[in-house]
């Protein structure tokens, strides 16, 4: 039998469920910050990778998926949203003398080693504002972050690390100096430290080697090169969010793995997922949209990884997310079935009421265990006196109470009854 291809999964009822579930609270928040959705391509001329991720990124270097076209063109599968969020904006001129808040979710490709919370297919929801120098907007990023973990019961659960690398200009300089200082140890560190010191030296920081770690302690440090201009705009957002009350720690090693990023990084981290711990991470990325042929202009964003704060959500709520079937609808005899029908429509038509009519014959006990099955919170019953008397039988499942509903006032007596289960809930 043909099998998944290795890094690629399938996501089940049961799983999906739950991933519906935290996916519309975290385009609900983004929303409700009032961010429009933009919606990207798939695949892109790698040329934009290699701009604007960066070449000597691991990324571009050895996980994207490229493919050459029948016209010869060099393609990726986005391992990112970022550079495509910018490139899709700048084509369409959204982004001259005006200033931009968008999101966008989707999937994103990397050929790494698969592993629980780490896919080679894997989904993101990605928030980018463009036109905004300041750090309130970066500090606008966070909250967002934080207001969803709020949402979702998972604040206790999460903590914030931030860093700032100082302007472009800083954080050459600070790269030169790091590998002035390594590269006489460089047989000390482990083997993608000396990789990354002819490619990315910034990224060997964050070394999950000890020994290459103990070799950092005495390395030149990166705040010794930010400008004031940058401390400034780092103080400034640490004041922002002491006053919305968001926690923090500042972590000097945290670079994140991309050459775009300059001033302000940061990221949502949970230790309830061994080491794929890192839920979302972002920063700013002033000079990206210059990088990639636009005019100048100020940046910053986040990529949220969906597919572990689903993994984070299912620990800390172990219960199974609800069905979505609100009433299974059974008929004693199958002549019924049309009417069945009709009714289901009747209520889909609230557009609030899901409704699944029952297929494949059998009894009446038997079209209750599949209700029960589904988890539907009622079971509608049309038999013979209900169709000829024009009345409906509604049995509420978790309690097993049945009572007569007459079929005109159906609609509002399921919706009524909806509303004060979910204030009960």
């Amino acid at each position: 039998m043909v099998q998944a291809v290795r890094g690629m999964r399938d996501v089940l009822p049961a799983e999906a469920r739950r991933w519906r579930y935290v996916e519309d609270r975290l385009c609900m928040t983004l929303r409700q910050f009032a961010y429009e959705e933009v919606q990207l391509p798939l695949l892109e001329f790698t040329e934009l990778f290699a701009r604007g991720v960066g070449e000597s990124t691991d990324i571009v270097e050895k996980e994207m998926y490229t493919l050459a076209d029948r016209d010869g063109d060099s393609l990726s599968l986005r391992p990112e949203g970022t550079a495509g969020c910018v490139r899709a904006l700048q084509e369409n001129g959204l982004l001259y003398n005006q200033t931009q808040r968008v999101f966008y979710t989707g999937s994103m490709f990397r050929y790494e080693k698969p592993q629980r919370g780490r896919y080679r297919q894997f989904s993101q929801v990605g928030a980018e504002a463009f036109g905004f120098a300041g750090p309130d907007v970066d500090a606008e990023l966070i909250a967002i972050g934080a207001h969803c973990w709020q949402v979702l019961g998972l604040t206790n659960h999460v903590r914030l690390e931030i860093n700032t690398l100082g302007s472009s200009d800083a954080r050459a300089a600070y790269r030169t100096a790091l590998v002035e200082y390594l590269t006489p140890l460089a047989k000390q560190l482990d083997e993608d430290s000396q990789r990354r010191l002819l490619t990315n030296p910034l990224r060997i920081l964050d070394s999950k080697n000890n020994a290459t770690q103990a070799l950092l302690t005495q390395a030149p440090q990166l705040t010794d090169f930010v400008d004031e201009a940058g401390h400034v705009h780092f103080n400034t957002l640490r004041t922002l969010l002491d006053e919305l009350g968001v926690g923090y720690v500042v972590n000097p090693n945290l670079v994140r793995g991309l050459d775009y990023y300059a001033h302000t990084v940061f990221e949502w981290i949970t230790d309830d997922l061994g080491s794929q711990g890192t839920i979302c991470g972002g920063g700013r990325y002033d000079g990206l949209v210059q990088q990639l042929g636009g005019k100048a202009m100020p940046a910053a964003g986040f990529g949220m990884g969906v597919d572990r704060v689903v993994l984070l959500h299912e620990s800390v709520h172990r219960e199974p997310v609800k069905s979505a079937v609100d009433i299974y609808l059974c008929y004693t005899q199958s002549q019924y079935l049309a009417f069945a029908s009709e009714i289901a429509q009747q209520l889909r038509a609230t557009q609030k009421i899901a409704v699944r009519v029952h297929m494949g014959g059998g009894n009446l006990k038997k079209q209750l265990k599949r209700a029960d099955g589904c988890d539907a919170n009622w079971a509608l019953i049309i038999g013979q006196q209900e169709r000829e008397e024009d009345f409906i039988t509604l049995k509420h499942m978790a309690t097993g109470v049945q009572e007569r509903v007459d079929r005109n006032s159906l609609v509002q007596h399921v919706l009524v009854h909806s509303a004060d289960a979910d204030v009960t809930e």
